[in-house]
């Protein structure tokens, strides 16, 4: 009993890295964390020599990625807001103004504060566009076709 037992080592471990795994981006260490823990765990019960104890640190820790990735890609996590990061999916619909003409197919147009690059037919400065889809940074667009109000349809 001379110093630190063996499975407290492991077990500070595992908090270590979960408590790491808030404070870093990525979801790796928490395999790791869990990987020691469980090391912590076999090591109070079985009291294994280090070499074993290693072992199986790297055995689970592997376990436990690969199950998790296998979970993962049968179950994926699916978003509330599957356009978060995705902001020229997020203008889809929206009307634009074009700012430098569209020619060739290519031209800028404003969106809110922004100006985008944007391809669609031959526009001239000024026109009214609607954002059809986006490819990369470029918006994608085609005239608004304006609504000619024609009032209450006559009766026959």
């Amino acid at each position: 009993m001379d110093g630190i037992e063996a499975h407290w080592i492991w077990f500070a471990a595992g908090l270590i890295l979960g408590g790491l795994e808030m404070v870093v981006p990525g979801v790796y260490l928490m395999w790791l964390a869990m990987a020691a823990l469980a090391t912590g765990v076999i090591t109070l019960v079985a009291v294994p020599s280090l070499a074993i104890q290693v072992t199986s640190f790297i055995f689970l820790t592997l376990i436990f990625a690969f199950s998790a990735r296998r979970m993962l890609r049968d179950r994926p996590i699916v978003s509330s807001d599957p356009l978060l990061n995705n902001r020229g999916g997020r203008l889809i619909g929206q009307t634009a103004l074009v700012t430098q003409e569209l020619v060739s197919g290519s031209g800028r147009i404003k969106v809110g504060d922004s100006e985008w690059i944007a391809r669609g037919p031959d526009m001239a400065v000024g026109e009214r566009v609607r954002i059809t889809g986006s490819d990369g940074s470029e918006l994608l667009v085609e005239p608004v076709g304006l609504i000619i109000d024609q009032g209450p349809a006559d009766k026959a």
